[in-house]
């Protein structure tokens, strides 16, 4: 079985996640944002917004400066002109794939008719989710509160860890996982609800994927978006389960597509035809969400670089920051820095700067201190202010 040393792993894993490629020279396109989202697959979304949603955070790190409207465009609008590029659904978490690959995940639709979640309060109230259907079929695009003001419904649930969601909510949200509603719009990030039939092309609702087939095709479009992988690493990257993914591999592996191979005696699978690039390259701030770290035990074996999203830990046990961006340098994970976007301040601001052992903060202080300077004209902040936590702090503050 072929061997492969963690080092060229790395470059892999970079290079299938575009990395290793320069950033447009003029203005990001739709084709470009198209090409990258066949690459990765997922953007993963995420409520928190203390620098930026998550979602628009990959296209950055990737592409660089973009005009954010590009991707709200191809994922909550659609023209004749300007076709709906992207569509939101459990692919990682709630992430934005591409439209035509909505028929992978109908098997997983399936086993959320009663939602993924407050599966109980769906169960009991079968009449609302007709009620709702109906409701969007006059409204239109409409959130759970419009939705419950048509009805003139109580909004009905307790206070708990999911923000006391309303019945309407519970119910709205389990219409979504199974298919039967998806967003059409955001507005200020709230989701607004119509029939997928409205949203959807009836080609692609018209397309049958058998269920092995489409797991199938996820486990290798996994391996490909990661270049290569340990099997659990495969699994996260759609959050397949394990008796799905192993006949995949097998059969991927079989067929020529995947090839398997060993990471310093860890087992593996390489993207067949996936060139091993000769020197480390990528220099960007990752969000926490981004898909070359989401799943944290591979960026801890490929980057040998521990990492925690710390936004649930009281603040005072805390080691990082609450919002906490790796910074890749050259193809190594060298630093990490908390970021909030002060609007009213109009600036960036760096909660704490941190370098990994070893690192040469003279190196990594003026390559990060440029990066957040790009983000935060990106983000139509006037400049960065750096506060004093952290072992990188002084360096970065004199970069900055």
């Amino acid at each position: 079985m072929p061997t492969l040393r963690v080092d060229q792993a790395r470059r892999i894993a970079l290079s299938a996640q575009g990395f290793h490629e320069s950033k447009p020279a003029a203005s990001v396109t739709r084709a470009h944002l198209r090409r990258l989202i066949s690459r990765i697959q997922v953007l993963q979304l995420d409520s928190v917004s203390v620098a930026v949603r998550a979602h628009y955070a990959p296209v950055f790190s990737r592409l660089g400066p973009y005009d954010r409207d590009l991707l709200d465009r191809a994922a909550w609008s659609h023209s004749a002109r300007s076709p709906r590029l992207l569509v939101e659904y459990w692919a990682h978490e709630a992430a934005l794939m591409a439209v035509e690959d909505w028929p992978l995940l109908r098997w997983r639709m399936r086993g959320y008719t009663h939602g993924r979640w407050g599966t109980e309060t769906v169960r009991k109230n079968p009449r609302l989710a007709d009620d709702i259907v109906a409701a969007i079929a006059e409204l239109g695009p409409s959130t759970a509160g419009q939705i419950e003001t048509y009805l003139e419904a109580e909004p009905r649930g307790g206070k708990g860890p999911w923000w006391g969601r309303s019945d309407t909510k519970w119910v709205a949200e389990a219409l979504w996982s199974s298919g039967v509603l998806t967003t059409a719009t955001r507005v200020g990030f709230a989701r607004h609800y119509d029939l997928t039939e409205r949203v959807l092309p009836a080609e692609v609702l018209a397309r049958e994927v058998d269920d092995a087939e489409a797991v199938r095709e996820l486990t290798l479009r996994a391996a490909t978006a990661l270049g290569v992988g340990a099997e659990a690493d495969i699994r996260d990257y759609f959050r397949l389960g394990a008796a799905q993914v192993k006949p995949a591999l097998a059969d991927l592996v079989a067929g020529g597509q995947l090839e398997a191979v060993q990471i310093d005696g860890t087992p593996a699978y390489l993207r067949a035809g996936q060139k091993i690039p000769r020197v480390d390259r990528g220099t960007a701030l990752l969000c926490p969400f981004d898909p070359l770290v989401f799943f944290r035990p591979r960026v801890e074996r490929l980057f040998d670089f521990h990492y925690r999203i710390e936004i649930y830990t009281p603040a005072a046990k805390r080691r990082y920051g609450y919002y906490v961006w790796p910074f890749l340098l050259d193809g190594q994970l060298v630093g990490r820095v908390d970021l909030k976007a002060d609007r009213a301040g109009d600036t960036l601001q760096v909660l704490g700067a941190f370098g990994e052992d070893g690192a040469d903060r003279a190196r990594v202080a003026p390559a990060l201190a440029a990066e957040l300077h790009t983000m935060a004209g990106w983000l139509g902040l006037g400049g960065v202010t750096v506060g004093a936590r952290g072992d990188l702090a002084a360096a970065l503050a004199t970069a900055t």
